[in-house]
């Protein structure tokens, strides 16, 4: 085995590369390093178009991801993966939890920041893997074949990887290609998925249409499995909770539970399990996190908002007097979607980052004051300074980290730490 990186290794990876018998080279080396190779397993941040990988694909040897990698090493174990372009961290963890509050082991890894190839030899006999997955993981799968596939949204994101938004879907739907039969491939009602391939059976979850209910509940068989009508949440048919009772906030987590709900019942849990876990889970870090209220000012750490969609969700969970803080490094995104939400949710955007000058055109016309505030600490510090009793000041950037952050959670970290401070 050898194992190289564009930079140097750092000694403590190549002490344990060492101590697995690997031959570990400093950089690239050159494309000699691929001589004899059979397989590359890539890490998802490295494009199929770098050059190391380019050239094994040109080879004709197997190059894979992680996520392949680590499915295939914990194959006695029941695998659900999820994907989505926004909710994945909390919709995973959900799931993690209902299973811990039905007794069931588990373990949630993957993009959620524990990696799957960390887990062979660890797990005990029975435990579920539940398993956030990307864009970048799942392009680079061959077999994967989880036993429940979960897709919660998609929407535009990541161009800048994927170039389109065909390329985009097609990475996502990577997820239901090769599911076996005796699988489930658990999908949002209405999403046309017909080219998603696989054998899975298929279940649905959604907003439930009035003609689907008699005698005061959701009719059996129909579609969508997991259905949400006036305020109750309804399991093919059967009354399983009242919607406010769902702990996290908003419409968006809303569709979220609906999703872990369905996996997690759809797999055999109990119904009263299922709506505990909801009841009770409260939700994830940098995800419209309420870090707490100062003078009466609310700071709300969104940081995981990287993309449109993400902060259009968030600007909808308030009901106005918003300062925004968005911006950051570019993912080529249209930001003119979110001008007719700023100007009815928001009283100030403070932009940031080098995406600040297309922010502030898209923005133009919002009829709400626009300030370049270039950093984090200085944004926060103009959006405090002018809050007041009952306004939300919003971390929830619309764009990656990476121009000022080395990730979005050092990003909210700072945020929280600033709001800290004010104490």
């Amino acid at each position: 085995m050898v194992a190289t990186d564009a930079r140097a290794v750092g000694d403590d990876v190549r002490a344990a590369l060492l101590e697995t018998g690997a031959e570990v080279r400093d950089g690239e080396g050159g494309l000699d390093v691929l001589d004899g190779i059979a397989t590359l397993v890539k890490s998802p941040g490295v494009p199929r178009e770098a050059p190391l990988v380019a050239e094994a694909l040109r080879r004709g040897i197997t190059v894979i991801g992680e996520l392949e990698l680590g499915w295939r090493l914990l194959g006695q174990h029941e695998f659900i993966a999820l994907t989505g372009s926004n909710g994945k961290t909390t919709t995973v963890e959900l799931i993690g939890h209902i299973h811990r509050v039905a007794g069931a082991p588990v373990v949630v890894a993957g993009n959620v920041g524990t990696a799957l190839t960390s887990l062979p030899g660890t797990l005990e006999p029975g435990a579920v893997v539940v398993c956030e997955a990307s864009s970048f993981q799942l392009e680079d799968t061959l077999a994967f074949a989880p036993d429940g596939a979960v897709l919660i949204n998609l929407q535009e994101d990541h161009l800048d990887r994927h170039g389109t938004f065909e390329n985009y879907r097609a990475a996502k739907l990577g997820i239901f290609a090769h599911q076996p039969p005796g699988t489930l491939a658990v999908v949002p009602v209405g999403l046309a998925l017909e080219d998603a391939g696989g054998e899975a059976a298929r279940v649905t979850f959604g907003e439930s249409a009035p003609q689907r209910v008699a005698a005061g509940r959701a009719a059996a068989g129909a579609d969508p499995d997991l259905a949400h009508l006036d305020g109750t949440l309804y399991w093919r048919g059967e009354a399983l909770m009242a919607a406010a009772e769902i702990r996290i906030r908003g419409p968006h987590n809303r569709e979220n539970a609906m999703a872990a709900a369905a996996v997690c019942l759809a797999r055999g849990l109990s119904p009263e399990a299922v709506s505990e876990g909801l009841k009770t889970f409260g939700g994830v870090a940098h995800r419209l996190e309420e870090i707490g209220t100062v003078g009466g000012v609310t700071y709300v750490n969104d940081s995981k908002a990287t993309n449109v969609a993400s902060t259009e969700v968030a600007l909808r969970s308030f009901a106005g007097r918003i300062r925004l803080i968005a911006g950051g490094s570019e993912k080529g995104s249209d930001f003119t979607p979110l001008r007719r939400l700023v100007g009815e949710r928001c009283i100030a955007v403070h932009l940031i980052g080098e995406t600040a000058p297309r922010l502030r055109a898209a923005l133009a016309g919002s009829g709400v004051p626009l300030h370049d505030d270039h950093y984090l600490a200085r944004a926060f510090e103009h959006a405090r300074s002018e809050a007041s009793s009952g306004d939300v000041v919003l971390l929830s950037p619309a764009c990656a980290s990476y121009d000022q952050f080395r990730s979005y959670e050092e990003r909210g970290d700072r945020f929280r730490d600033l709001v800290s401070a004010t104490r």
